[in-house]
């Protein structure tokens, strides 16, 4: 009887495995300590066929942030309905933004800490992946806008900076989330939204916040006024 043929594993299907490999120990360990012997030793494959497969540490772990800042925004896009009021589907799009968040933990360590404090061109990677979430809310906010017909010409740069504002307050609650038990991600999404979108509501009803009107300069050295 001739030798038993045992079937080739395709490469994309290996090279998934060692991506995952990757992003475990990127995540836990970190950039610089991570090793390729750890990462080939989680695989289940030889160092060499790490490097022959993705060249070095530093396209492996770019190729990390790629796939994981892929997978992010397309479950924040497939979790949102279309034809939902805005507000509907901003609770949507942060529900499953935290829940993937909070179901990759590993992940968002890679996207959300490592390639942010690792200099170019890791943090363009992530940057680009912020632009895309924060021109999806961007588009909701000025939906809601004109879905409310009381604040349909809210200004653009306005618009943008509310979505910035949103996007970073996630990331930082999705980092908060993970690292505190017992928070879900309907709990973060709802967390989020009391903050936010209360604020936005009295926007679109032409109640914004404004500052106080500028007192006098004090003159060096006096103390505040009592009372």
């Amino acid at each position: 009887m001739g030798a038993v043929k045992t079937k080739r594993m395709p490469r994309a299907v290996r090279e998934q495995q060692m991506l995952d490999a990757a992003v475990r120990t990127f995540g836990e360990r970190g950039y610089m300590a991570a090793s390729m012997d750890e990462i080939a030793e989680l695989a289940g494959v030889s160092k060499p066929l790490v490097y022959l497969y993705l060249n070095s540490k530093e396209d492996l772990f770019t190729a990390c942030i790629r796939r994981e800042a892929k997978a992010l925004t397309e479950a924040v896009r497939d979790g949102v309905r279309p034809g939902l009021p805005a507000d509907r589907q901003l609770w949507e799009g942060l529900q499953a933004f935290f829940a993937h968040t909070a179901e990759h933990p590993d992940g968002w360590s890679v996207l959300h800490l490592q390639a942010r404090t690792h200099g170019e061109p890791f943090a363009a990677e992530v940057t680009a992946m912020r632009e895309e979430l924060v021109a999806f809310v961007t588009r909701l906010i000025a939906e809601a806008a004109r879905e409310a017909h009381r604040n349909p010409d809210l200004p653009e740069h306005e618009v943008a900076g509310l979505a910035e504002a949103l996007v970073g307050a996630a990331e930082s609650l999705a980092a908060w989330a993970n690292a505190t038990p017992g928070v879900t991600a309907r709990q973060a999404a709802a967390t989020l939204m009391n903050f936010a979108w209360a604020g936005l509501g009295d926007l679109m009803d032409g109640r914004p916040w404004s500052p106080p009107e500028p007192g006098p300069p004090r003159e060096p050295g006096a103390q505040p006024a009592a009372g």
